[in-house]
């Protein structure tokens, strides 16, 4: 195809435009994927400044400039990408030998090929091929640099399918809870994955808060599905092993842990889903109590309720509220004081969930509900799920020291780690 010196209309309208910016402020390098270095966080330019003549989504083309003199740095230029309400802008640098491409094609990006010359204009004579190269590379960008990059553990980002997701879904997280993101649609799908059994350790209970907080924070995610990857086992509930035979001060850390993932959990702004696919008994019962709506997988095997008497342990005034406010305060005192677990279509009755679907339908099931969640305006269902959960949710807040200051109490008594080492022992001898 023979190159034209004329621009093409329309097209190249974005990356045409070289323009000098305020001195960005400051950025931090952060993470290397896929040839990518990615520097974010506090790049975005001064208030006020026009950065590519303020077309939203745009892609402009800035260098950063000396104050002193005006001469060019020697940094790589910038591509910098805003949103309206987005976080802040992010600032990325290609390299050469990975993308050789972005050298020679519609833009100069600086090092060996680009011989310095930053914001040099892009060439509409390149033709559509290469424009289609750094449109490309813009979306890449913006996929990889999330928040959630910064998770201690983090699987780096990888787009594919995904169950139930189709293409285009991301994957993200850490050894023991998985987070499938879609933000076509603005949902995202948390997997506990720390087998045999789900339960809850300290370092779950950590990636858990952690892999929740990431998503809060990025605004293109409205609602997420809290389900399992293990076969036929949501949660078990709480570790044991985290509550037997170890230091008052664990205790007290695996206990503030708990409490931390509860409220996260019950005054969530996001819409939760959760996707029972297995059993779910004490702990894994009360993560699905925080949901705002409740899927089970129809299997007689798969019970769930808070059965801690059955262990000789007693329910926390915050696990019985969360139980009170789901089915009733009858209901939830039988249930506690007998340890009930509840099939599938008895938890149904009691209202413990919402709906009970085949096992292979649990997850489109969730997805189809999350659209009807999510067709509410943000703004009324988070004021009315405040206001319906608050004054609960803050009768832990301001007894978060005396609640620790009790359970050390009650798990350190010799006859509960009795109890617990003997069903431990029982579990060892199990698996044996």
């Amino acid at each position: 195809m023979a190159s034209s010196s004329r621009p093409t209309p329309g097209l190249t309208r974005s990356l045409s435009r070289a323009v000098t910016p305020p001195p960005i402020r400051s950025c931090r390098c952060l993470d290397r994927s896929f040839g990518w270095w990615a520097a974010r966080e506090a790049c975005q330019p001064p208030r006020g400044s026009d950065v590519g003549g303020g077309e939203r989504g745009g892609l402009r083309v800035c260098e950063e400039s000396s104050s002193q003199t005006g001469a060019h740095a020697s940094p790589p230029a910038a591509a910098t990408q805003r949103h309206c309400g987005a976080p802040p802008t992010l600032l990325l640098t290609t390299v050469s030998r990975q993308c050789p491409a972005l050298d020679t094609g519609c833009a100069k990006w600086g090092g060996a090929a680009g011989g310095g010359a930053w914001a040099r204009a892009a060439r509409p004579q390149r033709g559509l091929v290469k424009m289609a190269l750094m449109v490309g590379a813009r979306v890449l960008a913006r996929n990889l640099l999330r928040p959630w990059s910064r998770l201690p553990h983090a699987v780096p980002g990888r787009t594919g399918p995904a169950a139930g997701g189709g293409d285009g879904v991301r994957c993200f997280g850490s050894p023991r809870v998985l987070v499938e993101t879609d933000p076509a649609k603005g949902v995202a799908v948390i997997k506990l994955k720390n087998p045999p059994v789900n339960s809850l350790s300290l370092e779950v209970l950590t990636e858990f808060v952690i892999s929740l907080e990431k998503l809060e924070n990025d605004k293109t995610f409205r609602g997420v599905i809290l389900t399992s990857d293990c076969p036929g086992i949501f949660s078990a509930g709480l570790d044991l092993t985290e509550m037997c035979g170890k230091s008052q001060a664990h205790y007290a850390e695996y206990w503030r842990a708990v409490q931390e993932l509860w409220l996260r959990l019950y005054l969530s702004n996001l819409v939760l889903i959760a996707a029972i696919n297995g059993v779910s008994p004490a702990g894994g019962c009360l993560i699905n109590l925080t949901c705002d709506y409740r899927v089970l997988a129809d299997n007689p095997k798969y019970n769930i309720g808070l059965n801690e008497t059955l262990l000789g342990i007693v329910a926390p005034f915050w696990f019985k509220d969360t139980l009170v406010n789901t089915v009733g305060h009858r209901m939830a005192e039988r249930a506690l004081q007998l340890g009930l677990l509840f099939p599938p279509a008895e938890a149904l009755r009691v209202g413990i969930v919402d709906q009970v679907v085949p096992e292979d339908q649990v997850h489109s099931t969730a997805l189809s509900v999350m659209a009807q969640w999510l067709a509410i305006p943000d703004h009324a269902r988070q004021l009315t799920k405040n206001l319906m959960r608050k004054p609960t949710a803050d009768r832990l807040v301001k007894q978060r020291d005396a609640d620790i200051q009790y359970f050390l109490q009650f798990i350190s008594r010799d006859s509960i780690q009795k109890s617990l080492r003997v069903y431990l022992d029982k579990l060892r001898q199990k698996k044996g």
